[in-house]
This record gives C-alpha cells, structure tokens and sequence, in this order.
C-alpha cells in the first residue's frame, strides 16, 4: 500500500503545474485571531476560538485553520486537528506536514505516511519539512523500505543535499538497523550541524557498533563549530555502556558536568545505566537520587540496572518507590521487575507482578513479559511449568521465539532434563532461530547424561550444515585501552608466558582449596556451557586469561572488571570465587546475563544463575 502511495505521489507532484510548485505568500487580516491561537495557554481558550471562527465563517481561511489546527495539536488533541483539516477547503503544504508531524508525535506514523500519499491528489507540493515528516514517520515504524522510496523521492526533487531531510534519514536508517546506509547519507552531506552527527553516533550506538560510536564522537570533538549537546552525550553514553568502557564512560561523565549548564533526564538515565552496565550499580545510585523528580524512564533504568547485580529486592523496592509517588509503571519497567525476580530466586513475588500488570496499571503482558516467567520458573526448577507456559504463549516473531525457547532450553541444559531440552531446540530449528546454540545446548545435555552418540550425531549435523559456533570472547579495559581475549588462544595475548604463570600459580592454590576443575570427566566441567571449544582447556577459558593478563597489568587493591559475550561457566563462577579470596581483591564479571562480583571466596549470585 505504501509503495503504491509514494508511486502516486511521484507521479502526481511531476505532473504539477510550475506555478503550483512557487511558494505562495498568504496574507490575512485576520490577525488577531491569529495572534490569540498563538499565544493560547489553555484547551478551552481553543475550542472558544473555534466557536468564534465558526460563528464569523472564517474557517474556511486556510491560513487560520493551520494556526487553529496546529492549537489542537499543542494539546495533544489530534482528532480535534483531524476535524479541522477535514473542514479545509484548500489545504496547503503547511496543513498536511502539520497533521503529519501530530500523527508521527501520536504514534500513528502511519495514518502520516497515508496523508503524504494523498497530497498529489490535493495538487500540494511538499517541502522540505513535510519530506523530514515523512521520514520521521518510516523510522517511528521501523519501515526502511517506506523509507526508501521516500527517500527516492527526495533525490527526485532535489533535496537530497538538504540538511534537515538528509539529518532525518540518517536517524531513519539508523532506527532500521541499516547502519551502513545512515553512515553513506552522512558521508554524502555537504555540511552537518549537531543533529546530524548525534543521529550518526546514536544509529551506531543503538546497532553494537559502539567502537565506531566513540569513534565519530572524537571526530566531532575536533570541530570547534559544534558543541555536543544532551542527545549526543546520552547516545556516547549508551555506547560505553554497551562496550564496558568504564574510563570513557567517567570522561564522558566530566565532559557533562563541565559543558552542560543543566543535566537533562535523558542524560542522567543514560548515566546511571552506563555505571551499572560498568559494573558501578553504587555509581548509579548515586546519579539516580541526585535526581529531584525522577520519572518512569531513569525509574526503570534503575531497576533494571540492580536486576542484572543480583539485587532483586533492592529493584522491587524502587518499584514500590516509584508506585507510592504516582509514577505509573510502563511495560519495560515490568520486564525489569521480572528479570530482577527472576535472577533472585523470587518467583512468588515475579508471578504476583505478572498478574497484576493487567488488574492494577492496565499493562498488557506480551511476550517478552511470559519469557521472563519462563526463564523465572525455569531458573527454579520448575521446569514443567515453564514448559506448559511456553507452549501457550502465541509467540510470532523470530526474536521473540529465541527468547522463550532459547530460555527453556538453557534451564532445562542446567537441571538435566534432556527430553524438555530436545524439545526447546527442536521449536529453535524449526523456527530457524538461534540453530547453533540449540545444537550446541542440546549436545552438552546429551554429554551431561552420558549419551555420547548422540552428542558426536549432532555435532556431525552441524558441521553438514556449516555451523559454527560463537568463540568466546572477554575483555578489560586498563587506562583508556581495551585489551581483547579468545578462548583457548594465548598467542594473541600481551604478556602471555607472564599470564600463563600466573594462571597455573592460582590453580596450584585453588587445589590446595580443594578445587577440583577439569577432573572426572562427565560433569558440567568438560561441557561448553558458553559454546567454547570442549577442546580449550578450561583454564584458558577467555575470562582466566582476561583476568590474568589484568592481574600481571594492574596495581594491587584495583578492582578487576571483565566483560564476557557468552555466559559464564561453571567451573570458571568457581574459579573465581577462590581467585577473588586468594589474591584478595574484587573481581566483576560481566556476562551474557548478569553481573558477579566476587569478594572473599564468595559471588554476589549466590551461586544462583
């Protein structure tokens, strides 16, 4: 439908009179009317004045109907604006591009791109405002290839130099995950002001493209015309929280507080996510309470931020918080509530916020809500019943199947239950999501209870399909450089014959502790939990040769901080918790999941992960 609209209106606005694409001067005496829509303070004082154009016949003056069609629109009354330009006589490009901007600022993008194929039909020529309008409306839904072809059209008339169009199709390509298509429209700009290089830095930041994020940021720096505003630290923010860049993270911090004059929301929740995603969940408590009147958003970021360090009480504490101040909790916030339960064993709290989305804050749950019940109940053992909740829920998209399966499939790995694992990646395969994990997690579950024919079966599978699996990865960050580690490979790490040292230094002391890694022979131990090569020696696990390389490069007393890409293994959690006491420092994990903070023989988990 939307292809046929922008056909029509190619064709339709080429077939335009000349005259018809001049900008008109409209000229009115009806100026004091104008004036009061202007400055108007209140609904009433609008529907007042629209009673009085009505009663002196003057709504059928184009020019005062935008201004009154634009006074219902201050107040977030777009029917009301709706009626109004459906009672324009002539409406203009002004009308239409501002309907448009009150369906895209309402949430109804596509009611907006509907009114941009009609404009043909009306003779109207669009402008500069009403094509950035129309590429607002493609990014809000996601939609590249509306977005394309608005985007044709742009070139068409010309405007493909514009700066405020080509800004809206950067943040457009960007919100569509089209990445490399926002960074050519960049590129191609002959001049860009600070909108256009916060869209770029975002897009990247908002794709795991965080290096390039930071990158393009320090790029900006060097141009002294721009100065980096709100949206542009927050989106650097993000970037550094994605990466685990504690150190650009706190410069990122300094850089805030010397330049900007007042610290917006935006910000500030991007801050304190950045802490705890760093492994700071006190640094983003401190951000979260110098906030005078926090709302839903650094509300929810918060909670979720404790969720994923274990403090699951503290989170439903900050929800009661956040109720008892008339803060209405939206449909992320209850997917951090759930998450926070779900990774602190409390699932008769998690169940009781489930039902009570819908009976007290009228949210309806949805998919990614019931997955978390599933990975709650699943974490607990109950894997029965996460297993008939998982069959019930009308799951469509991809992603959303890879959530719910690929959780069922890792609780049921964790407690042995083979036939609820078989099944999990089965649904998995078929849905043709995640399909290497499955066979792996299936593999390991099969390994676990001994049944090696099937485990060499699926393992022959893969290879006949060309699957392979995700390397494990772990990294730090020690004085602004990120040092990167892969499982098994020592060749690629700095100061390997130091770190291999002191790897085998700790085991020898970890097996005066009774450590027992990587004997016997059909455990957990010889299974890759985190689809690392069962041939890599868990020692050389990517996170032990992080934390080796970090234990020969840094100062005593200096807490270590890893990130992971995959989750963390068994024997790895156990490693560490007598690493942490032995060496008598505090280590933090980032994985795939959560956080572990390990102090004195002990992890914050308290071993339930």
């Amino acid at each position: 439908m939307l292809a046929g609209q922008h056909k029509s209106l190619a064709l339709g606005l080429a077939l335009l009179p000349l005259s018809q694409r001049l900008p008109q001067t409209h000229l009115s005496p009806k100026n004091d009317f104008v004036q009061k829509l202007q400055n108007i303070e209140n609904l009433g004082g609008v529907i007042s004045i629209h009673g009085r154009l009505l009663k002196h016949g003057l709504l059928g003056d184009t020019f005062i109907s935008n201004h009154l069609l634009n006074a219902y629109l201050k107040f977030h009354r777009i029917e009301n604006a709706r009626l109004v330009f459906d009672e324009i006589p002539q409406p203009n490009v002004v009308s239409f591009t501002s309907l448009m901007a009150g369906f895209v600022g309402h949430q109804r993008a596509r009611e907006a791109l509907v009114l941009f194929g009609r404009m043909p039909v009306d003779e109207i020529m669009p402008n500069e405002f009403t094509f950035a309008t129309a590429v607002n409306a493609c990014s809000v839904l996601a939609h590249v290839e509306a977005g394309r072809q608005v985007h044709a059209l742009v070139q068409t008339f010309g405007l493909g130099r514009n700066l405020v169009i080509t800004s809206s199709l950067v943040d457009m390509y960007g919100k569509s995950n089209e990445t490399n298509d926002a960074r050519r429209v960049f590129d191609e700009m002959p001049d860009r002001n600070i909108i256009s290089w916060s869209s770029m830095i975002s897009a990247y930041a908002q794709n795991a493209r965080g290096h390039e994020a930071l990158e393009l940021f320090c790029e900006l720096l060097k141009d002294n015309r721009l100065l980096p505003n709100q949206f542009t630290y927050a989106s650097v923010l993000n970037a550094c929280a994605s990466l685990g860049r504690l150190v650009a993270g706190k410069a990122s911090h300094a850089a805030v507080i010397r330049r900007l004059p007042q610290m917006n929301e935006v910000v500030a929740s991007a801050l304190l996510d950045m802490y705890a995603k760093c492994g700071l969940i006190n640094y983003s408590c401190t951000v979260f309470r110098q906030m005078e009147t926090p709302s839903v958003i650094p509300y929810t970021a918060m909670i979720v931020g404790a969720a994923k360090h274990g403090l699951g009480r503290f989170s439903l504490e900050l929800f009661e918080e956040m109720t008892r101040r008339g803060i209405r909790p939206n449909d992320v916030t209850f997917i951090g509530v759930l998450h926070a339960c779900s990774h602190s064993g409390l699932v008769d709290f998690g169940i009781d916020h489930l039902n009570s989305m819908r009976e007290r804050y009228n949210v309806v749950p949805d998919a990614r809500h019931y997955t978390c019940v599933v990975d709650m109940l699943g974490r607990a053992g109950r894997l029965d019943e996460a297993y008939r909740l998982a069959s019930n829920i009308l799951v469509e998209n991809g992603n959303d199947i890879a959530l719910l399966w690929g959780s069922l499939l890792s609780a049921s790995r964790t407690h042995g239950r083979l036939d609820l694992a078989v099944e999990a990646g089965n649904r998995l395969i078929e849905a043709n999501q995640q399909v290497t994990a499955a066979y792996v997690t299936m593999s390991n579950t099969y390994a676990v209870v001994g049944n090696w024919e099937n485990v060499h079966g699926l393992r022959t599978e893969m290879k006949k399909r060309g699957l392979q699996k995700e390397p494990g990865c772990s990294w730090v960050e020690i004085r602004s450089t990120t040092y990167v580690f892969y499982a098994g490979d020592i060749s690629l790490c700095p100061r390997g014959a130091e770190v291999m040292h002191v790897l085998k230094e700790l085991e020898l002391r970890m097996r005066e502790r009774g450590y027992t890694g990587r004997k016997g022979g059909t455990g957990m131990v010889f299974v890759d939990v985190e689809e690392e090569a069962k041939e890599a020696i868990l020692g050389l696990h990517s996170e032990r040769l992080a934390l080796g390389f970090a234990l020969v490069s840094m100062a005593n007393g200096v807490t270590i901080r890893v990130m992971k890409n995959l989750r963390m293994c068994e024997d790895c959690h156990v490693a560490f918790k007598l690493i942490s006491d032995i060496v008598g420092r505090d280590l933090v994990v980032r994985d795939l999941n959560r956080f572990h903070h390990f102090r004195d023989g002990s992890c914050s988990c308290v071993d339930y992960w």
